[in-house]
């Protein structure tokens, strides 16, 4: 576990193992089939070559250098060909700025032509100093803000989940008056089916309990498919409904420990371990072949315990940037 973990940065901490699912339609050794062929993508986040031009990282990947060289750390991610970054877990004290104003962090990201269209902040951040939020998101740039957690005691409670879903109403109905959307990032938990909820799926819920128009969704695309749901199938049902997504990879090891627990959930049963993205079993060029159908607008690469931080985004990079599909 590094010293700043995720917990420090979102309220959260992050352990598992991987579960042994039957393998869905969009594995990369499967032989799936495409029942449509994608549509032309000319505008937006997307080349005539059906590519992604704009290739993002989450922050998170290289905390720990940025802890010691935050303006270094940026200067190399831009470097590396990034054009977008997202951060993790700004709060009202700026503590994802590592004690940057977000004024002085605007100007290092305009400084190596970076952009950060989203940031991740805590629940409690959501709940009880959204106006500062906003305020420091305004400054930075950032164009969504997303929670990523919801505490597993409030996850258990009855009406749990409902409450989220109305604060998340709320946060995105006045977030939309200043120009920002609102936003909820998964992980696994979200497709076990909840006690609390009378067996339904919690992710389920939350796209049927918010409104589209005011809360996004940034899907994972590695913890969805390590729960073993099929991104595709959310695509199809709700359309336009992730601007934003998670890439990071996974590679099954039942020998592997269960590190991610936190973020997996009871369903899943084995192990396994992430890796930089076309290094696992995901297969992005089938689902990035969808992304006009899901609206995704940003591409952000993670990895939460990258091997060599620096090594490993330049891998991830590289792979998306020569992506075509």
């Amino acid at each position: 576990m590094p010293p700043m973990n995720r917990r420090t940065f979102i309220g959260t901490s992050v352990a598992a193992t991987l579960a042994a699912a039957a393998k869905p339609a969009w594995a990369a050794d499967t032989a799936h089939s495409l029942a449509r062929p994608p549509a032309a993508h000319s505008v937006g986040r997307f080349a005539a070559a059906h590519s992604i031009d704009r290739v993002g990282l989450q922050l998170y990947t290289v905390r720990d250098a940025m802890k010691t060289d935050f303006e270094g750390t940026i200067a190399k991610v831009a470097a590396t060909g990034y054009k977008e970054v997202e951060f993790a877990g700004i709060f009202a004290a700026n503590e994802g700025y590592f004690g940057r104003s977000p004024k002085d962090v605007r100007t290092i990201l305009d400084k190596n032509g970076l952009a950060a269209p989203s940031c991740h902040t805590g629940y409690n951040v959501v709940e009880k100093k959204w106006p500062e939020a906003l305020e420091a998101a305004k400054i930075v740039g950032h164009s969504y803000i997303i929670c990523p957690w919801i505490d597993e005691k409030q996850r258990a409670e009855p009406g749990g989940w409902k409450r989220a879903a109305d604060l998340f109403n709320k946060a995105g109905e006045a977030s939309q008056k200043v120009g920002i959307r609102f936003g909820y990032h998964n992980h696994s938990f979200e497709f076990d089916p909840a006690l609390s909820l009378g067996g339904k799926l919690p992710y389920d819920f939350l796209l049927a309990e918010t409104d589209a128009k005011l809360v996004a969704m940034e899907m994972d695309l590695c913890w969805i498919s390590v729960a073993g749901k099929d991104p595709l199938a959310y695509f199809e049902k709700y359309p336009g409904r992730f601007p934003l997504v998670h890439v990071k990879d996974w590679v099954k090891d039942t020998s592997t420990p269960s590190e991610y627990q936190g973020a997996m959930g009871q369903a899943v049963k084995f192990g396994g371990r992430m890796a930089d993205v076309g290094q696992g079993s995901i297969d992005w060029k089938n689902l990035f072949a969808h992304s006009e159908k899901a609206g995704i607008q940003h591409y952000f690469v993670e990895n939460d315990y990258p091997k060599s931080a620096f090594d490993d985004i330049k891998i991830s990079y590289d792979y998306l940037h020569a992506l075509s599909f």
